[in-house]
């Protein structure tokens, strides 16, 4: 199948072509609408599932608008003002109607007539969403949606002075990388300071968000809000059972490897200790590597890499530059992180990120252009509730796009030594981020089966759970206090709580699909996009097997994939 980036905005037939949502009197009429509408027939039902959909649509994008222009700019007023009416004023009431239209939609006769190929996971999400709607929960998630952004208004004010010179904390993690290890050092614990100047800030904003979703869970019937997240998650097709056997897996198969990567960069670097302003660094006399200066570059760049692909792909991101669906570098007052925003109606989505010119900038540019090839992919199903996949395909698009792309990275690097050590980092990546995903998810697990903690038991239960998956080979004697707080700068506790655990199934997904990649990368690349083009029409298990993969996250399965990408490493 030949797929398009000439992406055209949805046309509207139930709303407007010039509606815009400026307060609930305007939108309220619609749902009214929808509500009163009488079905004679499957016919009937059909165009009414079409009309909601365009309605959601058309007030997804409004709120992701709202939230894009937030986080682009953290210190505008306007903005965070706009986005916070949204959520306090319009949003509550959305709720509440879309809990009454999901009913009438389940009551009616000719629902039972609707194609169950097409609509079983659909409508499985409507049952889940009648089951856990609460009118009590209305204003809560309302407050939720507003404080959870305050976590970007704090981080996006944090900078340290380097060198006589103002740097917010991701363009400073780049002298992490310099050969001067007194610098490095100096930097490390700038920014870990800086950290700490606000620790008590956010340890208050996590603790007020802790009882909040406690109190959601509990107005819902749940004893603890892990069990109401997993299924608000749609996590279906796994437990927290299975969450707990991938961390004790990357303690046994993926550690070891991890102690081996880091006492091969202690021997590299010539040190008699590993410490941790160490491990992004080269030798003395290497320089860091530095694949673009700007975002303008940056781009550019990525679509090079693309084309070379896939020319879909490389066409995906070209459109979004067009349209200036694009924001890309660091500085003061943007929140941190990266993401890709897809735009319900609009189709191309947009991407948020602070790059800094490292080779970290270029893995989430070209892990956000994977998402962005999903929202592409994903834009001509029927109905909004089609495009919503689950989260663990959704990060297989993403980190399979980083594995895929380093066949092609010479465009970021023309000297063959300096694209060797970025497919080296990056292979060391793909095996070190699994500590840190096991780690916060574990961490998360424990948070909310003990809601009544104290600040101490929080801190006390971190530096065990930290401990566990830390290599005894990086030294980190004297920074108690840092380790301490750490937990802090990982933006999805504060945003989207127990959104961790998908990025170690999707890295396994990766790895798989960059196995099948290296044997034929046609079959894999085609494997790639049929599967990103179902969406959400099929369930998470089948839509692995769409992409060649099976929905396995067992130890024997996870130590066969790391020894892949460490024979990999190896063989660079």
């Amino acid at each position: 199948m030949n797929y398009r980036a000439d992406i055209q905005k949805l046309p509207r037939h139930f709303l407007p072509e010039d509606f815009s949502i400026r307060n609930w009197e305007v939108l309220e009429p619609y749902f009214k609408g929808l509500d009163e509408k009488q079905f004679n027939s499957i016919a009937d039902l059909e165009k009414w599932l079409k009309d909601a959909s365009e309605l959601e649509a058309a007030i997804s994008e409004d709120a992701c608008w709202r939230q894009i222009r937030m986080t682009c700019d953290t210190e505008n007023k306007e903005l965070e003002n706009a986005f916070n009416f949204f959520m306090l004023e319009i949003q509550p009431k959305i709720q509440a109607w879309a809990d009454k239209l999901n009913k009438k939609l389940l009551a009616s006769p000719f629902t039972k007539d609707l194609d169950p190929k097409k609509y079983f996971t659909y409508l499985r999400n409507v049952k889940k969403n009648i089951e856990l709607f609460r009118e009590i929960n209305i204003p809560i998630n309302a407050e939720l949606n507003v404080m959870q952004q305050q976590y970007g208004v704090i981080a996006g004010k944090m900078t340290v002075e380097v060198n006589g010179q103002e740097y917010t904390l991701q363009q400073a993690a780049k002298f992490l990388e310099d050969p001067d290890r007194n610098l490095r050092e100096e930097v490390y614990r700038k920014i870990s300071e800086r950290r700490l100047q606000d620790k008590n800030e956010l340890n208050n904003l996590f603790t007020s968000l802790l009882k909040k979703r406690h109190q959601v869970a509990v107005n819902t019937g749940f004893k603890t809000y892990t069990d109401f997240r997993f299924i608000e998650l749609g996590r279906f097709d796994y437990s927290k059972e299975d969450c707990y056997q991938f961390h004790e897996a990357v303690k046994l198969h993926v550690m070891p490897l991890v102690n081996q990567l880091y006492e091969a960069k202690r021997k590299k670097l010539g040190l008699d200790s590993l410490r941790p302003w160490d491990v992004d660094a080269e030798p003395l006399g290497v320089q860091p590597l530095r694949p673009f200066k700007t975002g303008n570059e940056l781009t550019d760049k990525t679509i090079a890499c693309f084309d070379e692909l896939d020319p879909f792909f490389g066409d995906c991101i070209r459109k979004m530059k067009e349209m200036g669906h694009l924001d890309l570098e660091s500085r003061k007052g943007k929140a941190p992180g990266g993401y890709n925003c897809p735009l319900a109606e609009s189709g191309a989505p947009f991407i948020f990120m602070n790059a800094a010119g490292q080779l970290d900038d270029v893995t989430t540019m070209v892990h956000e252009g994977g998402h962005a090839i999903h929202s592409f992919l994903a834009h001509e199903l029927e109905l909004n509730g089609f495009k919503e996949y689950p989260t663990e395909i959704a990060e297989v698009a993403s980190m399979a796009m980083e594995l895929f792309s380093m066949d092609k990275w010479d465009v970021f690097f023309s000297a063959a030594e300096e694209l060797k050590r970025a497919k080296e980092q990056q292979l060391e990546r793909v095996i070190t981020i699994f500590p840190w995903i096991a780690t916060i998810d574990k961490f998360q697990h424990w948070i909310y089966q003990h809601p009544d903690h104290t600040e101490k038991e929080r801190n006390d239960q971190w530096l065990v759970i930290l401990n566990e998956f830390s290599s005894p080979v990086v030294d980190v004697s004297g920074l108690d206090e840092y380790r301490l707080y750490a937990w802090q700068r990982q933006l999805h506790l504060y945003e989207v709580p127990f959104y961790y655990i998908e990025y170690g199934i999707a890295q396994l997904g990766a790895i798989g699909l960059w196995q099948q990649y290296k044997k034929d990368n046609e079959t894999a690349l085609g494997n790639y996009t049929k599967a990103l083009s179902l969406g959400a029409t099929a369930t998470l298990p089948e839509l692995f097997r769409a992409a060649g993969l099976p929905f396995d996250f067992s130890p024997g399965y996870i130590k066969d994939l790391m020894l892949f990408v460490k024979r990999e490493t190896d063989s660079l």
